[in-house]
């Protein structure tokens, strides 16, 4: 099984056996066909009716014969020293030298072919009346090349390649036959680079798990009583809060060997090896017990199995992965030893077989930290920051309530490469105001120049915003208003910040938020007469709130504390809960109360803005001339907004006992 151990690549060294076979033959191949031919000496082809005429002329001093070759040499090439003498005798001149096959001669001499006419018996005849010295050709010494590149190759090609497959499977590296392993990476005893020091902020689940952490090291103080370690624990929450690290440092403090593996690593487009690979981590692990295995997005392998196929189920890969993992979990095979630890951020989503006590015994909600908890994230991120004495993390902790602890890091980051940027020394407050801001809001974008007609339509959109905010219970400070545009779509923006955790909205609260949304647009039909595009964003959040109100908050009056939405447990946004079905008459009623709502929040913002109508006047021509409104000139504006007569009883009730604004 490919492993890694400590985060490193823990595999044998590959012997390779069929590639350096093929790279040998491949060389061998080149030389005899394309080098050797080229360091022969070169010959001279002609035609064999040449050859007879320069025999009969005299020309020819030496032939070597073959069945289907003839090699010569002139008497005028071959140098003066080897020049044939005449001689009556039979007996040749022992000083002569004919030239080999491989080209090498003992003097240099232009070599001719021919190729014979078959069966010319006259040819000895001819060559010895006119004085040739002849002999048969010599055989070819590299004749065995051709043959083992003809016969003796092919099958060492066949070899070799099977070789090579063979090699590359027993290192990890041919998925063609190892694609029913494990690609699960193996962390040695206490080297996950995590402990439970550098887990804060979620005190609760570290309490939970800590049980498990002291079962693998103190297991008798839980066996002499009876008690069963958890098979399973599952891990859920929002994305960034911490469950991957709080796996490692469970088994950074166990020190036992910890398998991580993501839940889409099992599947794979071949039915069958989802489950071969299920099979063969739980048999690595049992092998190392006890060890913990943690299954990272368990949301990719466990989906529930409802609705997967037809009325009698479904057959495909994932199905039968989850149903190889629910046996090896709770099987008629104990796994003594092995603890689950899995994650997600879909609970709802996972089949109830896995859910169930048995598989995961404990489910351990990993939440979004409260302001205390912010407070120690960030006191963990600033070990290796530089501070500078202004900086208030209690503060900060305020300022940043729903941030779970991947975004407080980016947040100590951003401030740092702020300060960096500035060259400064340590990372100052206003590194961290600023970094609140970009997370926020998105990047400041100083090229976006407005014309002077939208500056002044954000500009009061924006004033708008402020007023009506500084009015309504429960929305927090506002801290700063901006007409410089910030990431995609924002023209302007109106910074709240609340300064507690709230876990509750009570309905006035619900209004007041309903009317600071719908302000801006409000603000804009009130000084121009007419609405721009820059509220599309506020009425679609207001729009939701006010459904949510009737639909599932049951604060509608005349539909009453009726639940018309399927409340489930989610972590993820964009996935809406799904309406329960009703009549007709209910869903119209639903929208006529929606828009009810949302038409008293806007009259509302009118009323209060009409109100304060000069100061409106006076924010905005501020903000035109600075772009930023914030501070102690903020506070000021905003400290003399007044309130009108109806606003404890439209907060309390949601109507208007004095004549709407038109």
């Amino acid at each position: 099984m490919p492993v890694e151990k400590d985060g490193k690549p823990n595999s044998p060294n590959p012997q390779h056996f069929g590639s350096s076979l093929l790279t040998l033959l491949f060389f061998l191949f080149l030389f005899h066909f394309f080098i050797a031919p080229g360091m022969r000496s070169p010959t001279t082809e002609v035609l064999y009716s040449r050859f007879r005429k320069d025999v009969k002329d005299g020309k020819v001093a030496q032939a070597l014969l073959a069945e289907n070759q003839i090699q010569y040499t002139l008497k005028a090439d071959l140098p003066k020293q080897q020049k044939p003498q005449p001689d009556n005798s039979s007996t040749p001149p022992s000083n002569l030298q004919f030239p080999q096959t491989d080209g090498s001669t003992s003097a240099p001499a232009k070599i001719y072919t021919t190729t014979p006419i078959p069966n010319d018996p006259s040819l000895p005849q001819l060559l010895a009346d006119n004085n040739v010295e002849f002999g048969a050709l010599p055989p070819d010494r590299n004749a065995w090349i051709g043959t083992l590149l003809g016969w003796v190759i092919p099958p060492l090609i066949f070899f070799g390649i099977w070789g090579l497959l063979l090699n590359r499977a027993q290192t990890g590296a041919g998925a063609a036959l190892t694609v029913g392993k494990s690609k699960a990476r193996i962390y040695s005893e206490g080297h996950t680079g995590a402990t439970f020091a550098d887990v804060a902020g979620i005190d609760e689940a570290k309490a939970e798990l800590w049980e498990i952490v002291e079962f693998l090291k103190n297991s008798a103080k839980y066996t002499r009583v009876g008690a069963k370690i958890p098979k399973g624990v599952l891990l859920i929450g929002a994305p960034g809060t911490g469950k991957t690290l709080l796996a490692k440092a469970v088994a950074g403090e166990a020190g036992v060997p910890f398998f991580s593996i993501s839940g889409s690593e099992f599947i794979e487009l071949f039915v069958g090896v989802g489950a071969a690979r299920v099979r063969d981590l739980f048999e690595q692990a049992k092998k190392q017990a006890p060890c913990i295995v943690f299954i990272d997005e368990l949301d990719a392998l466990g989906k529930s199995r409802a609705g997967a196929g037809s009325i009698m189920g479904g057959n495909d890969e994932r199905e039968q992965t989850l149903n190889q993992l629910l046996t090896e979990m709770d099987g008629f095979e104990a796994n003594t030893g092995v603890i689950i630890l899995a994650a997600t951020n879909r609970p709802e989503v996972l089949d109830p077989a896995l859910r169930r006590p048995g598989r995961f015994d404990r489910q351990v909600v990993v939440d979004r930290p409260d302001k205390l908890g912010r407070e120690a994230i960030l006191k963990v991120h600033v070990n290796q920051v530089k501070l500078a004495a202004d900086v208030d993390l209690a503060a900060i902790a305020a300022r940043t309530p729903g941030f779970a602890g991947a975004d407080l890091a980016n947040l100590v980051n951003e401030a740092a490469l702020l300060a960096a940027r500035q060259d400064r020394e340590a990372v100052t407050m206003a590194d961290f105001n600023e970094a609140i801001e970009r997370v926020i809001a998105g990047l400041e974008k100083k090229s976006r120049v407005l014309n002077e007609t939208e500056k002044r339509t954000v500009a009061y959109h924006e004033a708008g915003h402020a007023i009506v905010a500084a009015l309504m219970p429960g929305a927090g400070k506002v801290e700063k208003i901006s007409i410089v545009p910030r990431g995609v779509g924002a023209l302007g923006y109106t910074l709240q910040l609340p300064e507690e955790d709230r876990f509750l909205m009570v309905e006035n609260e619900i209004r007041g938020r309903l009317a600071t949304l719908l302000a801006g647009r409000s603000s804009e039909e009130i000084v121009f007469g007419t609405v721009s595009t820059g509220a599309s964003d506020d009425i679609q959040k207001a729009t939701d709130l006010a459904e949510r109100m009737v639909t599932l908050y049951g604060m509608s009056h005349k539909l009453g504390p009726v639940a018309l939405e399927k409340v489930q447990q989610q972590f993820l946004d964009g996935f809406s809960n799904p309406r329960r079905s009703a009549s007709p008459a209910i869903a119209e009623e639903i929208d006529r109360e929606v828009k009810e709502i949302v038409d008293g929040a806007h009259q509302f913002a009118l009323l209060i803005l009409e109100t304060n109508r000069s100061l409106l006047e006076e924010m905005t021509q501020h903000l035109i001339r600075a772009e930023v409104l914030e501070g102690e000139q903020l506070r000021r504006y905003l400290e003399q907004v007044q309130a009108p007569n109806d606003l404890v009883d439209w907060l309390r009730t949601g109507q208007l006992m004095s004549k709407k604004v038109n």
